[in-house]
């Protein structure tokens, strides 16, 4: 029986330029860990890599002055609402720089006591101990910030009411809302800017009155004067680059994980599961946060990633199946019961409290946690016997 089973390992590699070839990049970066580190590639073993460095790779970047024509010429004249943004300077400041530059006037309605992702505009505690116990209510900015006096962000001290009035090149009115219709009494024209939620958003606006409703998706969702773009997710997805552009989440990922796949074979001979990933699915249990501001965790993966884990739990059969059997024989035991499991254990009892996510998913989130956000410079991340079992010999 092997004596290690699932092993992450960040993988360094250097700075990524528009127009690099990523995939020969990938495989020489993997291959020199490997070398260093004297690790044995085999079937199924995982190569990742952060879906930054693949726009980066692409050149997909975007000026404001590109959202902000994009937004003109499908929103024309008069006030636009914008529902629901996050909270967040490297998200989505940039964007509503943009869009606010392509409105004659904009209202934003922010969700309280969070974002749609978990960031505190403020803490629920505050509200709880002021008596607000039900987020219902609407109230202007003026009327929260006087309710609430410090509106800071617990972790990064800032204002969003300030900070998303201040960056705005237009007239601005801010608005505190959980309905997504309240938008509607100040305008007809509305863009959605929540992310895993705005079809349901968009849905709900158009239903109660709303003439035009906008996604984030649908901003940049083709280019505008050789912009970058993305067809599926338009601006969602997207971070800071400079102050006066953005980097868009990547295109055609699918393509390039099937080379990158095919790469690693004529390499190694090994089939290499291949994905590109963003951000994790996870939720900080302190902070609140949910980490997924991206659309997706991993737009793209080949075909072994498919699905989701078909495991049984090791501490169920360990209490119940084999509870009389001690030493060599539990570990016997346990391996047949493993090795002989049903292909699908849905709804079975030897299954109950495995975790009931899809393989990407767990796999994009291992990966955002292991190469991190800052400056460890490891955006290729290696995963050795990640689909090993306690049966592996």
């Amino acid at each position: 029986m092997r004596a290690v089973g699932t092993v992450a390992r960040g993988v360094r590699a250097p700075i990524i330029r528009p127009g690099d070839d990523l995939v020969n990049i990938v495989v020489k970066s993997v291959m020199d860990a490997v070398e260093s580190e004297n690790i044995k590639l085999k079937e199924k073993d995982i190569v990742a890599v952060t879906e930054a460095i693949v726009a980066k790779s692409q050149g997909n970047f975007a000026k404001l002055d590109d959202i902000a024509l994009d937004v003109k010429n499908k929103m024309g004249n008069g006030p636009i609402g914008v529902v629901f943004p996050i909270l967040s300077r490297n998200r989505f400041a940039s964007i509503l720089k943009g869009i606010s530059r392509g409105a004659d006037k904009l209202i934003i309605q922010l969700s309280y006591p969070f974002d749609e992702v978990g960031n505190p505009l403020v803490s629920i505690d505050k509200l709880y101990e002021l008596g607000i116990f039900e987020f219902s209510k609407t109230f202007t900015a003026e009327e929260f910030t006087k309710v609430v006096k410090d509106v800071t962000h617990p972790f990064t001290g800032m204002n969003y009411i300030d900070l998303y009035k201040d960056i705005c090149e237009c007239e601005c009115e801010i608005i505190l809302s959980n309905n997504p219709t309240e938008i509607l009494k100040y305008t007809k024209k509305v863009i959605n800017a929540d992310i895993h939620s705005r079809f349901r958003t968009k849905k709900l606006l158009l239903k109660n009155g709303a003439e035009k409703v906008l996604s984030l998706s649908e901003i940049l969702n083709e280019s505008v004067n050789g912009s970058g773009y993305h067809e599926e997710f338009g601006v969602l997805g997207s971070n800071l680059s400079t102050d006066e552009q953005v980097k868009l989440f990547p295109r055609d990922t699918q393509t390039f994980v099937n080379k990158l796949q095919k790469a690693f074979k004529e390499k190694t001979g090994v089939t290499i599961e291949c994905m590109v990933y963003g951000d994790g699915a996870f939720k900080d249990p302190v902070g609140g946060i949910w980490e997924l501001a991206d659309p997706v965790v991993s737009p793209a993966y080949t075909d072994g990633l498919k699905g989701t884990p078909n495991e049984i739990k090791l501490k169920y059969l360990a209490d119940n199946k084999i509870a009389n059997l001690q030493g060599r024989d539990a570990v016997d035991a346990m391996k047949k019961i493993i090795k002989e499991k049903e292909d699908n254990l849905k709804n079975k009892a030897e299954s109950l409290g495995t975790t009931p996510r899809r393989i990407t998913d767990l796999v994009g989130s291992l990966c955002d946690l292991t190469s991190g956000s800052g400056d460890k410079g490891t955006p290729i991340v290696l995963i050795t016997g990640y689909f090993d079992n306690y049966a592996t010999e």
